[in-house]
Protein backbone atom coordinates (compact mmCIF):
# COMPACT_ATOMS: atom_id res chain seq x y z
CA UNK A 1 0.00 0.00 0.00
CA UNK A 2 1.11 3.17 -1.22
CA UNK A 3 1.71 6.48 1.72
CA UNK A 4 -0.88 7.89 0.28
CA UNK A 5 -3.15 5.18 0.59
CA UNK A 6 -2.39 4.67 4.39
CA UNK A 7 -3.03 8.71 5.36
CA UNK A 8 -6.50 8.19 7.02
CA UNK A 9 -8.59 10.84 8.76
CA UNK A 10 -8.38 10.42 12.85
CA UNK A 11 -11.25 9.16 14.34
CA UNK A 12 -12.65 6.62 11.21
CA UNK A 13 -13.36 9.74 9.06
CA UNK A 14 -12.98 8.98 5.82
CA UNK A 15 -10.69 10.93 3.26
CA UNK A 16 -11.45 11.52 -0.45
CA UNK A 17 -8.26 10.67 -2.48
CA UNK A 18 -7.04 12.27 -5.75
CA UNK A 19 -4.96 9.94 -7.71
CA UNK A 20 -2.25 12.39 -9.19
CA UNK A 21 -2.21 14.58 -6.13
CA UNK A 22 -1.80 12.17 -2.99
CA UNK A 23 1.53 10.68 -5.11
CA UNK A 24 3.29 13.69 -3.73
CA UNK A 25 4.45 15.06 -0.92
CA UNK A 26 3.83 18.28 1.08
CA UNK A 27 6.50 20.65 0.75
CA UNK A 28 7.69 20.42 -2.77
CA UNK A 29 7.14 23.08 -4.57
CA UNK A 30 7.39 22.12 -7.88
CA UNK A 31 7.24 24.56 -10.57
CA UNK A 32 8.40 28.12 -9.84
CA UNK A 33 6.02 30.95 -9.12
CA UNK A 34 6.16 32.43 -12.83
CA UNK A 35 4.16 32.53 -15.59
CA UNK A 36 2.59 29.21 -15.98
CA UNK A 37 4.20 26.16 -17.32
CA UNK A 38 2.73 23.25 -19.88
CA UNK A 39 5.21 20.96 -18.22
CA UNK A 40 3.81 17.67 -16.06
CA UNK A 41 5.14 16.97 -12.59
CA UNK A 42 7.45 13.92 -12.79
CA UNK A 43 5.89 10.98 -11.94
CA UNK A 44 2.86 12.30 -13.09
CA UNK A 45 0.61 11.04 -16.36
CA UNK A 46 -2.31 12.67 -17.89
CA UNK A 47 -4.40 9.88 -17.47
CA UNK A 48 -3.95 10.64 -13.65
CA UNK A 49 -5.14 13.88 -14.02
CA UNK A 50 -8.24 13.08 -16.17
CA UNK A 51 -9.20 10.49 -13.59
CA UNK A 52 -9.13 12.84 -10.41
CA UNK A 53 -10.81 16.26 -12.79
CA UNK A 54 -13.80 13.76 -14.08
CA UNK A 55 -14.09 11.86 -10.72
CA UNK A 56 -14.76 15.27 -8.71
CA UNK A 57 -16.85 16.64 -12.31
CA UNK A 58 -19.17 14.54 -12.95
CA UNK A 59 -21.62 14.33 -9.86
CA UNK A 60 -20.81 18.09 -10.04
CA UNK A 61 -21.78 18.09 -14.02
CA UNK A 62 -24.52 15.70 -13.12
CA UNK A 63 -26.03 17.48 -10.36
CA UNK A 64 -26.04 20.97 -12.01
CA UNK A 65 -27.23 19.81 -15.33
CA UNK A 66 -30.46 17.86 -13.69
CA UNK A 67 -30.99 21.01 -11.58
CA UNK A 68 -30.90 23.21 -15.03
CA UNK A 69 -33.37 21.29 -16.51
CA UNK A 70 -35.52 21.73 -13.43
CA UNK A 71 -35.36 25.36 -13.62
CA UNK A 72 -36.39 24.67 -17.97
CA UNK A 73 -39.27 21.76 -16.19
CA UNK A 74 -40.46 24.47 -13.95
CA UNK A 75 -40.77 27.18 -17.17
CA UNK A 76 -42.29 25.08 -19.27
CA UNK A 77 -44.84 24.36 -16.52
CA UNK A 78 -45.35 27.94 -15.66
CA UNK A 79 -45.75 29.12 -19.67
CA UNK A 80 -48.51 26.77 -19.32
CA UNK A 81 -50.11 29.98 -17.85
CA UNK A 82 -49.33 31.93 -20.62
CA UNK A 83 -46.21 34.67 -22.09
CA UNK A 84 -46.57 36.57 -19.02
CA UNK A 85 -45.61 34.01 -16.57
CA UNK A 86 -42.72 33.24 -18.20
CA UNK A 87 -41.86 36.96 -17.76
CA UNK A 88 -43.00 37.07 -14.27
CA UNK A 89 -40.43 34.28 -13.70
CA UNK A 90 -37.94 36.03 -14.88
CA UNK A 91 -38.36 39.08 -13.70
CA UNK A 92 -38.02 37.70 -10.44
CA UNK A 93 -33.97 36.03 -11.25
CA UNK A 94 -32.06 38.82 -10.77
CA UNK A 95 -33.50 40.47 -7.61
CA UNK A 96 -33.50 37.05 -5.96
CA UNK A 97 -29.45 36.19 -7.12
CA UNK A 98 -28.83 40.06 -5.70
CA UNK A 99 -30.54 39.27 -2.42
CA UNK A 100 -27.98 36.07 -2.20
CA UNK A 101 -25.00 38.17 -3.65
CA UNK A 102 -23.08 38.32 0.05
CA UNK A 103 -23.70 34.95 0.95
CA UNK A 104 -22.63 33.32 -2.62
CA UNK A 105 -19.33 35.39 -2.01
CA UNK A 106 -18.65 34.44 1.01
CA UNK A 107 -19.18 30.71 0.39
CA UNK A 108 -16.07 31.23 -2.15
CA UNK A 109 -14.24 32.23 0.57
CA UNK A 110 -15.16 28.95 2.22
CA UNK A 111 -14.54 26.91 -0.60
CA UNK A 112 -11.01 28.04 -0.99
CA UNK A 113 -10.18 27.86 2.70
CA UNK A 114 -11.58 23.98 3.23
CA UNK A 115 -9.46 22.98 0.22
CA UNK A 116 -6.65 24.22 1.23
CA UNK A 117 -6.65 22.60 4.60
CA UNK A 118 -7.66 19.51 3.01
CA UNK A 119 -4.41 19.83 1.08
CA UNK A 120 -2.51 20.72 3.85
CA UNK A 121 -3.76 17.67 6.00
CA UNK A 122 -5.78 19.99 8.94
CA UNK A 123 -8.80 18.62 9.34
CA UNK A 124 -9.36 20.43 12.00
CA UNK A 125 -9.16 24.18 10.78
CA UNK A 126 -11.32 22.44 7.69
CA UNK A 127 -14.19 22.23 10.34
CA UNK A 128 -13.89 25.44 12.08
CA UNK A 129 -14.25 27.20 8.44
CA UNK A 130 -17.21 25.79 7.78
CA UNK A 131 -18.68 26.60 11.50
CA UNK A 132 -17.61 30.09 10.80
CA UNK A 133 -19.04 30.32 7.06
CA UNK A 134 -22.84 28.63 8.44
CA UNK A 135 -22.70 31.22 11.02
CA UNK A 136 -22.09 34.41 8.91
CA UNK A 137 -24.34 32.49 5.76
CA UNK A 138 -27.00 32.46 8.33
CA UNK A 139 -27.29 36.36 9.30
CA UNK A 140 -26.60 37.86 5.70
CA UNK A 141 -29.61 35.05 4.54
CA UNK A 142 -31.69 36.23 7.23
CA UNK A 143 -31.41 40.24 6.53
CA UNK A 144 -31.27 39.22 3.03
CA UNK A 145 -34.69 37.49 3.11
CA UNK A 146 -36.74 40.50 4.93
CA UNK A 147 -35.29 42.93 2.94
CA UNK A 148 -36.46 40.58 -0.47
CA UNK A 149 -40.39 40.04 1.32
CA UNK A 150 -40.95 43.42 1.93
CA UNK A 151 -39.81 45.10 -1.47
CA UNK A 152 -40.95 41.86 -3.01
CA UNK A 153 -43.62 44.10 -5.30
CA UNK A 154 -41.24 47.04 -5.79
CA UNK A 155 -38.11 44.99 -7.12
CA UNK A 156 -40.45 43.37 -9.85
CA UNK A 157 -41.64 46.32 -11.05
CA UNK A 158 -38.53 48.00 -11.33
CA UNK A 159 -37.38 44.80 -13.28
CA UNK A 160 -40.06 46.22 -15.59
CA UNK A 161 -43.08 44.65 -15.51
CA UNK A 162 -45.14 45.40 -18.16
CA UNK A 163 -49.03 44.96 -16.64
CA UNK A 164 -50.73 44.07 -13.78
CA UNK A 165 -50.63 40.30 -13.90
CA UNK A 166 -46.90 39.71 -14.56
CA UNK A 167 -46.51 42.36 -11.81
CA UNK A 168 -48.81 40.29 -9.11
CA UNK A 169 -47.55 37.06 -10.39
CA UNK A 170 -44.05 38.03 -10.01
CA UNK A 171 -44.63 39.50 -6.51
CA UNK A 172 -46.04 36.35 -4.85
CA UNK A 173 -43.41 34.06 -7.00
CA UNK A 174 -40.58 36.40 -5.17
CA UNK A 175 -42.00 36.76 -1.96
CA UNK A 176 -42.34 32.93 -1.40
CA UNK A 177 -39.18 32.52 -2.61
CA UNK A 178 -37.66 34.90 0.30
CA UNK A 179 -39.13 32.44 2.90
CA UNK A 180 -37.41 29.89 1.64
CA UNK A 181 -34.17 32.08 1.21
CA UNK A 182 -32.37 30.85 4.69
CA UNK A 183 -32.18 26.93 4.35
CA UNK A 184 -31.58 27.78 0.26
CA UNK A 185 -28.10 29.59 1.99
CA UNK A 186 -27.07 27.18 4.48
CA UNK A 187 -27.50 24.31 2.06
CA UNK A 188 -25.62 26.26 -0.63
CA UNK A 189 -22.62 26.61 2.37
CA UNK A 190 -22.95 22.89 3.18
CA UNK A 191 -22.24 22.31 -0.47
CA UNK A 192 -19.52 25.02 -1.01
CA UNK A 193 -17.26 23.19 1.41
CA UNK A 194 -18.05 19.87 0.63
CA UNK A 195 -16.90 20.65 -3.27
CA UNK A 196 -13.95 22.18 -1.47
CA UNK A 197 -13.09 19.22 -0.09
CA UNK A 198 -13.59 17.09 -2.65
CA UNK A 199 -16.96 15.18 -1.55
CA UNK A 200 -19.20 16.06 -5.17
CA UNK A 201 -21.40 13.22 -5.10
CA UNK A 202 -22.99 13.93 -1.46
CA UNK A 203 -24.21 17.51 -3.27
CA UNK A 204 -25.57 15.74 -5.98
CA UNK A 205 -27.48 13.19 -3.91
CA UNK A 206 -29.27 15.50 -2.36
CA UNK A 207 -29.44 18.28 -4.54
CA UNK A 208 -31.19 16.00 -6.82
CA UNK A 209 -33.52 14.38 -4.54
CA UNK A 210 -34.99 18.51 -4.20
CA UNK A 211 -34.94 18.56 -7.80
CA UNK A 212 -37.11 16.02 -7.93
CA UNK A 213 -39.55 17.04 -5.16
CA UNK A 214 -39.77 20.40 -6.76
CA UNK A 215 -40.85 18.71 -10.51
CA UNK A 216 -43.38 16.80 -8.33
CA UNK A 217 -44.73 19.59 -6.33
CA UNK A 218 -45.16 21.99 -9.58
CA UNK A 219 -47.51 19.10 -10.94
CA UNK A 220 -49.44 18.93 -8.24
CA UNK A 221 -49.64 22.62 -7.60
CA UNK A 222 -49.07 24.86 -10.38
CA UNK A 223 -52.61 23.47 -12.00
CA UNK A 224 -53.74 21.65 -8.96
CA UNK A 225 -53.60 17.61 -9.78
CA UNK A 226 -54.89 14.95 -7.52
CA UNK A 227 -56.71 17.31 -5.21
CA UNK A 228 -54.24 19.69 -4.62
CA UNK A 229 -55.37 23.06 -4.81
CA UNK A 230 -54.49 25.07 -8.26
CA UNK A 231 -51.71 27.69 -6.99
CA UNK A 232 -50.11 28.67 -10.13
CA UNK A 233 -47.32 31.38 -9.52
CA UNK A 234 -47.52 30.61 -5.78
CA UNK A 235 -47.81 26.48 -6.40
CA UNK A 236 -44.75 26.82 -8.09
CA UNK A 237 -42.67 29.05 -5.67
CA UNK A 238 -43.75 26.53 -3.28
CA UNK A 239 -42.52 23.70 -4.19
CA UNK A 240 -38.90 25.25 -5.41
CA UNK A 241 -39.02 25.89 -1.59
CA UNK A 242 -40.12 22.71 -0.24
CA UNK A 243 -37.32 20.94 -2.66
CA UNK A 244 -34.72 23.19 -1.09
CA UNK A 245 -35.82 22.16 2.46
CA UNK A 246 -35.35 18.80 1.66
CA UNK A 247 -31.79 19.20 0.63
CA UNK A 248 -31.31 21.26 3.56
CA UNK A 249 -32.55 18.41 5.93
CA UNK A 250 -30.44 15.77 4.27
CA UNK A 251 -27.23 18.02 4.04
CA UNK A 252 -27.14 18.96 7.37
CA UNK A 253 -27.36 15.36 8.08
CA UNK A 254 -24.60 14.42 6.34
CA UNK A 255 -22.31 16.89 7.76
CA UNK A 256 -23.54 15.89 11.56
CA UNK A 257 -22.84 12.32 10.93
CA UNK A 258 -18.89 13.61 9.55
CA UNK A 259 -18.52 10.43 6.95
CA UNK A 260 -17.37 12.91 4.81
CA UNK A 261 -14.06 14.76 6.16
CA UNK A 262 -16.38 17.73 7.24
CA UNK A 263 -18.05 16.91 10.18
CA UNK A 264 -20.35 19.65 12.18
CA UNK A 265 -20.41 19.33 15.72
CA UNK A 266 -23.41 21.20 17.30
CA UNK A 267 -21.48 20.97 20.87
CA UNK A 268 -18.66 23.25 20.11
CA UNK A 269 -21.04 25.76 19.42
CA UNK A 270 -20.82 28.80 16.73
CA UNK A 271 -18.46 31.09 18.82
CA UNK A 272 -17.08 33.71 16.24
CA UNK A 273 -12.83 33.27 15.35
CA UNK A 274 -11.94 36.16 14.07
CA UNK A 275 -8.65 35.05 12.75
CA UNK A 276 -11.22 32.60 10.50
CA UNK A 277 -13.88 35.21 9.80
CA UNK A 278 -11.33 37.62 7.99
CA UNK A 279 -9.33 35.00 5.89
CA UNK A 280 -12.92 33.89 4.60
CA UNK A 281 -13.90 37.72 4.26
CA UNK A 282 -10.70 38.72 2.27
CA UNK A 283 -11.74 36.12 -0.36
CA UNK A 284 -15.39 37.04 0.05
CA UNK A 285 -15.43 40.43 -0.47
CA UNK A 286 -13.93 40.72 -3.80
CA UNK A 287 -16.16 38.03 -4.94
CA UNK A 288 -19.50 39.44 -3.51
CA UNK A 289 -17.88 42.91 -5.13
CA UNK A 290 -17.61 40.80 -8.53
CA UNK A 291 -21.39 39.15 -7.84
CA UNK A 292 -22.81 42.93 -7.32
CA UNK A 293 -21.15 43.76 -10.45
CA UNK A 294 -22.81 40.71 -12.18
CA UNK A 295 -25.85 41.38 -10.66
CA UNK A 296 -25.76 45.09 -11.21
CA UNK A 297 -24.80 44.39 -14.75
CA UNK A 298 -27.38 42.01 -15.81
CA UNK A 299 -29.92 43.36 -14.01
CA UNK A 300 -30.02 46.37 -16.28
CA UNK A 301 -29.39 44.53 -19.51
CA UNK A 302 -33.07 42.32 -18.59
CA UNK A 303 -34.41 45.84 -18.01
CA UNK A 304 -33.33 46.76 -21.22
CA UNK A 305 -34.65 43.64 -22.58
CA UNK A 306 -37.66 44.05 -21.50
CA UNK A 307 -37.95 47.33 -22.83
CA UNK A 308 -38.77 45.53 -26.30
CA UNK A 309 -41.97 44.18 -24.83
CA UNK A 310 -43.80 40.84 -22.88
CA UNK A 311 -43.70 38.39 -26.27
CA UNK A 312 -39.72 39.27 -26.37
CA UNK A 313 -38.81 39.18 -23.22
CA UNK A 314 -40.23 35.33 -23.06
CA UNK A 315 -38.29 34.74 -26.20
CA UNK A 316 -35.11 36.23 -24.20
CA UNK A 317 -36.36 34.31 -21.31
CA UNK A 318 -36.39 31.11 -23.04
CA UNK A 319 -33.31 31.46 -24.84
CA UNK A 320 -31.73 32.55 -21.57
CA UNK A 321 -32.82 29.67 -19.40
CA UNK A 322 -31.58 27.25 -22.50
CA UNK A 323 -28.05 28.89 -22.29
CA UNK A 324 -27.93 28.44 -18.39
CA UNK A 325 -27.91 24.74 -19.47
CA UNK A 326 -24.86 25.08 -21.36
CA UNK A 327 -23.02 26.84 -18.05
CA UNK A 328 -23.43 23.51 -16.52
CA UNK A 329 -20.58 22.24 -18.00
CA UNK A 330 -18.16 25.01 -17.11
CA UNK A 331 -19.72 25.06 -13.82
CA UNK A 332 -19.05 21.34 -12.61
CA UNK A 333 -15.71 21.45 -14.10
CA UNK A 334 -14.91 24.42 -12.50
CA UNK A 335 -16.05 22.93 -9.51
CA UNK A 336 -12.87 20.37 -10.07
CA UNK A 337 -10.53 23.11 -10.55
CA UNK A 338 -11.20 25.19 -7.75
CA UNK A 339 -10.91 22.36 -5.45
CA UNK A 340 -8.11 20.30 -6.83
CA UNK A 341 -6.26 23.86 -7.14
CA UNK A 342 -6.97 24.86 -3.75
CA UNK A 343 -5.70 21.81 -2.03
CA UNK A 344 -2.71 21.62 -4.51
CA UNK A 345 -1.89 25.27 -3.15
CA UNK A 346 -2.25 24.05 0.45
CA UNK A 347 0.49 21.19 -0.46
CA UNK A 348 2.70 24.07 -1.74
CA UNK A 349 2.69 21.67 -5.02
CA UNK A 350 1.80 24.97 -7.64
CA UNK A 351 2.89 22.74 -10.94
CA UNK A 352 0.17 20.54 -9.81
CA UNK A 353 -1.99 23.31 -9.56
CA UNK A 354 -1.37 24.14 -13.07
CA UNK A 355 -1.67 20.96 -14.06
CA UNK A 356 -4.93 20.09 -13.30
CA UNK A 357 -5.83 23.39 -14.35
CA UNK A 358 -4.87 22.95 -17.32
CA UNK A 359 -6.12 19.68 -18.32
CA UNK A 360 -9.60 20.44 -17.18
CA UNK A 361 -9.68 23.66 -19.90
CA UNK A 362 -9.33 21.10 -22.26
CA UNK A 363 -11.70 18.51 -20.87
CA UNK A 364 -14.24 21.55 -20.79
CA UNK A 365 -13.23 22.87 -24.45
CA UNK A 366 -14.35 19.80 -26.03
CA UNK A 367 -17.59 19.39 -24.37
CA UNK A 368 -18.41 23.18 -25.32
CA UNK A 369 -17.70 21.99 -29.26
CA UNK A 370 -20.07 19.43 -28.82
CA UNK A 371 -22.85 21.81 -26.91
CA UNK A 372 -21.92 24.31 -29.79
CA UNK A 373 -23.35 22.25 -32.63
CA UNK A 374 -26.09 21.50 -30.69
CA UNK A 375 -27.62 24.13 -30.33
CA UNK A 376 -26.60 25.60 -33.48
CA UNK A 377 -28.43 22.58 -35.46
CA UNK A 378 -31.57 21.69 -33.23
CA UNK A 379 -32.14 25.40 -31.97
CA UNK A 380 -35.19 25.14 -33.12
CA UNK A 381 -36.84 21.92 -31.79
CA UNK A 382 -35.49 23.12 -28.21
CA UNK A 383 -36.96 26.37 -28.13
CA UNK A 384 -39.99 24.49 -29.26
CA UNK A 385 -40.39 22.35 -26.09
CA UNK A 386 -41.31 25.64 -25.06
CA UNK A 387 -44.07 27.24 -27.15
CA UNK A 388 -45.78 26.53 -29.97
CA UNK A 389 -45.94 30.57 -30.89
CA UNK A 390 -44.10 30.53 -34.44
CA UNK A 391 -42.72 34.09 -33.50
CA UNK A 392 -40.72 33.06 -30.87
CA UNK A 393 -39.67 29.79 -31.92
CA UNK A 394 -37.95 31.71 -34.87
CA UNK A 395 -36.70 34.43 -32.91
CA UNK A 396 -34.86 31.48 -30.81
CA UNK A 397 -33.67 29.28 -32.88
CA UNK A 398 -31.61 32.19 -34.11
CA UNK A 399 -30.19 33.57 -30.99
CA UNK A 400 -29.46 29.86 -30.04
CA UNK A 401 -26.97 30.15 -32.72
CA UNK A 402 -25.48 32.73 -31.17
CA UNK A 403 -25.38 30.38 -27.44
CA UNK A 404 -23.56 28.23 -29.97
CA UNK A 405 -20.32 30.55 -30.91
CA UNK A 406 -19.68 31.69 -27.22
CA UNK A 407 -19.79 28.42 -26.34
CA UNK A 408 -15.80 27.17 -26.17
CA UNK A 409 -15.39 30.98 -24.88
CA UNK A 410 -17.87 30.37 -21.59
CA UNK A 411 -16.19 26.81 -20.72
CA UNK A 412 -12.80 28.63 -20.80
CA UNK A 413 -13.83 31.25 -18.64
CA UNK A 414 -15.88 29.43 -15.86
CA UNK A 415 -12.58 26.73 -15.61
CA UNK A 416 -10.05 29.43 -15.64
CA UNK A 417 -12.17 31.21 -13.29
CA UNK A 418 -12.69 28.73 -10.66
CA UNK A 419 -9.14 28.31 -10.51
CA UNK A 420 -8.12 31.40 -9.85
CA UNK A 421 -10.86 31.60 -6.65
CA UNK A 422 -9.23 28.08 -5.64
CA UNK A 423 -6.09 29.79 -5.50
CA UNK A 424 -8.05 33.10 -3.55
CA UNK A 425 -7.13 35.11 -6.36
CA UNK A 426 -10.88 36.96 -6.31
CA UNK A 427 -9.59 40.59 -7.01
CA UNK A 428 -8.99 39.70 -9.91
CA UNK A 429 -12.39 38.11 -11.31
CA UNK A 430 -13.90 40.71 -9.96
CA UNK A 431 -12.30 43.21 -12.01
CA UNK A 432 -12.83 41.55 -15.24
CA UNK A 433 -16.55 41.40 -14.34
CA UNK A 434 -16.74 44.71 -13.27
CA UNK A 435 -15.44 45.73 -16.93
CA UNK A 436 -17.41 43.09 -18.88
CA UNK A 437 -20.64 42.28 -17.21
CA UNK A 438 -21.23 46.01 -15.95
CA UNK A 439 -20.38 48.11 -18.37
CA UNK A 440 -19.56 46.35 -21.55
CA UNK A 441 -22.42 43.75 -21.65
CA UNK A 442 -25.68 46.49 -20.79
CA UNK A 443 -23.91 49.68 -22.41
CA UNK A 444 -23.43 47.82 -26.15
CA UNK A 445 -26.91 46.63 -25.46
CA UNK A 446 -28.40 49.86 -25.12
CA UNK A 447 -26.50 51.43 -28.41
CA UNK A 448 -27.69 48.24 -30.41
CA UNK A 449 -31.17 48.18 -28.99
CA UNK A 450 -31.59 52.15 -28.96
CA UNK A 451 -29.46 53.46 -31.27
CA UNK A 452 -29.10 50.54 -34.07
CA UNK A 453 -32.91 49.14 -33.27
CA UNK A 454 -31.06 45.74 -33.57
CA UNK A 455 -33.92 44.21 -31.01
CA UNK A 456 -33.22 41.61 -28.92
CA UNK A 457 -30.27 40.24 -31.45
CA UNK A 458 -28.56 43.13 -30.88
CA UNK A 459 -29.09 42.38 -27.13
CA UNK A 460 -27.32 38.81 -27.65
CA UNK A 461 -24.54 40.22 -29.71
CA UNK A 462 -23.81 42.27 -26.17
CA UNK A 463 -23.67 39.25 -24.49
CA UNK A 464 -21.69 37.27 -27.20
CA UNK A 465 -19.04 40.22 -27.14
CA UNK A 466 -19.07 40.38 -22.90
CA UNK A 467 -18.74 36.31 -23.03
CA UNK A 468 -15.29 36.61 -25.52
CA UNK A 469 -13.95 39.68 -23.80
CA UNK A 470 -13.79 38.45 -20.01
CA UNK A 471 -12.63 34.54 -21.36
CA UNK A 472 -9.78 36.68 -23.18
CA UNK A 473 -8.95 38.54 -19.86
CA UNK A 474 -9.33 35.48 -17.66
CA UNK A 475 -6.92 33.79 -19.74
CA UNK A 476 -4.17 36.31 -19.29
CA UNK A 477 -4.68 36.12 -15.94
CA UNK A 478 -4.25 32.90 -15.44
CA UNK A 479 -1.13 32.93 -17.61
CA UNK A 480 0.55 35.61 -15.72
CA UNK A 481 0.83 33.00 -12.70
CA UNK A 482 0.28 35.88 -9.98
CA UNK A 483 -2.42 33.16 -8.41
CA UNK A 484 0.11 30.72 -7.35
CA UNK A 485 1.62 33.45 -5.15
CA UNK A 486 -1.44 34.08 -2.45
CA UNK A 487 -1.14 33.33 0.58
CA UNK A 488 -3.55 32.08 3.22
CA UNK A 489 -3.06 31.97 6.82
Amino acid sequence: MSKAEQRVQAKGESVHRNLALDLVETGQDGASEGRVSRELPEGITSPMLYSDIVRLAWPSLLELTLTQLTSMVDLMMVGGLGAWAITAVGLTTQPKFLLMTMFIAMNVGATAMVARYRGAGEPKKANEILRQALLMTFVLSLISSIVGYIFSEQMVRFMGAADAETLAGGTIYLRIQMIGLVPLALTSTFTATLRGVGHTRVAMVYNLIANFVNVIGNYLLIHGHFGFPRLEMAGASLATVIGQLVAFSIALRVVLRGDHYLHLRLKEGFKIRWNHMRNIISIGIPAMFEQLAMRTGVIVYARTVASLGTVVYATHQIAMNIQAMSFMTGQAFAVSATSLVGQSLGKKRPDMAESYSNHTRRVGMAISLVLAGIFFFFGRQIVSLYTNDPAIIDQGARILRLVALVQPFQSSQFILAGALRGAGDTRATMVITFITVLLVRPGLALLLINQFNWGLDGAWIALVTDQVLRSSLVLLRYNSGKWKKIKIK
